[in-house]
């Protein structure tokens, strides 16, 4: 094999080196390609969840108020069976007293 042929071997085999490369890089750069309908999806996923956030922290918020209304309502009713039970208590005093003036 003299000199020129070498040269062109050489020429030869670079170039389709870089040329499978290239190819190679092109492929892969289509294969990872997203396309545009994707992108809209992604979009509208990425909407829908943010819209789902928003509802679930609205959703947490108005547990919030209704847990400090129940346990407001309770110490009222709390309250209030204790003032019905001291009533009756006096109720209950007052009939006795009144069943042995009577007597």
């Amino acid at each position: 094999m003299n000199r020129e042929e070498f040269i062109i071997s050489a020429a030869l085999v670079l170039f389709l080196a870089f040329l499978l490369g290239w190819l190679s890089r092109w492929f892969l750069q289509r294969l990872n390609m997203v396309s545009e309908k994707d992108l809209k999806d992604l979009n509208k996923i990425s909407a829908a969840l943010l819209e789902a956030e928003k509802g679930n922290e609205k959703a947490r918020n108005i547990e919030l108020e209704l847990n400090k209304k129940i346990s407001q309502l309770e110490a009222e009713l709390e309250a209030a069976m204790d003032g019905l039970r001291a009533a009756r208590l006096e109720t209950e005093e007052l009939e006795s007293s009144l069943v042995e003036k009577k007597r």
